[in-house]
């Protein structure tokens, strides 16, 4: 039984707009104005919702079921996770009118136009109607498609062995080193790896735009060797001006992504990057560095006492 404390604060977070709660439930998704009922699928958040979106699994029930009921096999009772069909996604950006929702949407289409899908998951954007309150906004949505993979962290590890273990988490009856060993499927791997870092590379440079490579999470490693992009929610606009680039929440976004770069083409293809390369020139200048570092720290700071980051005007 809830505690009759706790019922405000439940009932004041059932009343927010969806772009400010926390996190949504099945029910949260089933009570929206846009969504055509009965509903055939489960709605599950996902681990990785965060500042910019709410990620929700899009589960059919029979699977949820035998995740949480168990699945009878030789005297044997097992509990195999729910893949999800999709991945649905409800932005929290909020859209001064159609024409900015437009933009939004068309900075996805020229990542798209750069990365195959071989390099991204695929997503439909739409825009609704979302009407609460007797208020009506503009949201944007998206159904992605779900990819399974460990998270790339450009930070991380990415030796031979740590790629390895990686690669038997992912094929634990593949280890050996033949056709679908591990030694195959690292060369599988920087093919892949060096084809994403030039096709975001041409994207700076023919279309002025970066996606947010620097985010926790929003590269993964497949098990069929390839990086691949799954998070569009905050793509920027590249200017190689002396000015910091802040998002909306204040985070030095471009920065951050162009030095992620920099690292996946050490780290993942061992190769040094050209520092006078105009991408890096700009970016990596030391002083600039250091400048981002303390833009970056204040930013988690402000993150972590709980009070909302937004960028300066």
């Amino acid at each position: 039984m809830l505690h009759y404390s706790i019922i405000p604060g439940l009932f004041a977070e059932m009343q927010k707009d969806i772009r400010d709660r926390e996190w949504l439930t099945h029910e949260d998704i089933l009570a929206l104005n846009f969504i055509r009922r009965p509903v055939p699928f489960v709605f599950r958040r996902h681990y990785r919702a965060g500042l910019r979106s709410h990620i929700l699994e899009v589960l059919r029930p029979e699977d949820l079921t035998k995740e949480t009921e168990g699945v009878e096999s030789d005297s044997l009772t097992w509990f195999p996770r729910a893949r999800p069909l999709r991945m649905l996604r409800i932005f929290r950006t909020r859209f001064a009118d159609l024409k900015a929702a437009k933009q939004e949407l068309h900075t996805v289409k020229i990542v798209e136009s750069y990365l195959s899908p071989d390099l991204m998951a695929r997503s439909n954007e739409f825009l609704v109607d979302y009407e609460t309150y007797g208020a009506r906004d503009l949201l944007l949505c998206g159904l992605q498609e779900y990819v399974e993979g460990e998270i790339l962290d450009p930070w991380g590890h990415m030796t031979h062995r740590h790629l390895t273990d990686l690669f038997k988490r992912m094929k634990p009856t593949a280890a050996h080193p033949g056709k679908n060993g591990p030694e195959m499927w690292l060369k599988t791997v920087k093919a892949y790896g060096g084809e994403f870092i030039e096709r975001i590379k041409a994207m700076i440079r023919e279309a002025g735009h970066v996606p947010d490579l620097a985010g926790v999470g929003n590269l993964l490693l497949t098990s069929e060797g390839r990086v691949r992009l799954v998070d569009i929610n905050n793509i920027s606009e590249v200017s190689h001006d002396t000015d910091i680039r802040l998002d909306d929440r204040g985070y030095p976004v471009c920065d951050k992504s162009i030095e992620a770069l920099s690292l996946l083409e050490q780290k993942l293809l061992n190769r040094s990057f050209d520092p006078t390369e105009k991408i890096y020139r700009t970016f990596l200048d030391p002083r600039r560095m250091r400048d981002v570092k303390e833009i970056e720290r204040k930013f988690h700071m402000t993150v972590e006492s709980g009070y909302p980051a937004v960028a300066p005007d």
